[in-house]
């Protein structure tokens, strides 16, 4: 048996300097993790997707505010448990204490959630920057369309 080889295209001399477009994206996904990692809202500036940034911060704000005031509130049933000598008021500010525990340990969790799908947002606006989503002036419907540089 003869050894079988595939045929070559003599118009190419090499398959990696080909005349083919290859796709480079505009925005780097690690590069939008990395900066709302650093700074919530900062991977969506980056993406260009501006209105997204006043919702974040926004959620942030208002989680951090939440979690600020049950904090005080958990301090300062804590303090008056401690300084209460009668056991019905201990009972009282010992449930009220574990109330404002809960919601504070809540809010945290809401926090660390709404600052890891920031992280994920950034990343697929990087990921879907090319993708443009247009209408179709004579068919009225919508088209999908990639943007690709030659």
């Amino acid at each position: 048996m003869y050894p079988v080889f595939p045929q070559q295209d003599s118009s190419r001399s090499n398959f990696n300097q080909s005349n083919d477009s290859i796709f480079v994206m505009q925005r780097s996904p690690w590069k939008a993790v990395a900066l709302s990692a650093v700074v919530p809202g900062l991977g969506q500036i980056y993406t260009q997707s501006y209105w997204k940034v006043p919702i974040i911060w926004g959620i942030a704000g208002w989680l951090i505010y939440e979690w600020v005031q049950n904090n005080k509130l958990y301090n300062d049933y804590q303090n008056l448990y401690n300084s209460s000598n009668e056991p019905n008021a201990q009972y009282f500010y010992l449930g009220q204490k574990k109330i404002y525990q809960d919601q504070r340990d809540l809010i945290s969790i809401y926090l660390g959630l709404t600052y890891l799908l920031n992280i994920v947002d950034a990343y697929v606006d990087a990921q879907l920057f090319d993708f443009s989503v247009s209408k179709n002036s004579v068919t009225n419907s919508t088209n999908l369309n990639l943007r690709i540089k030659f």
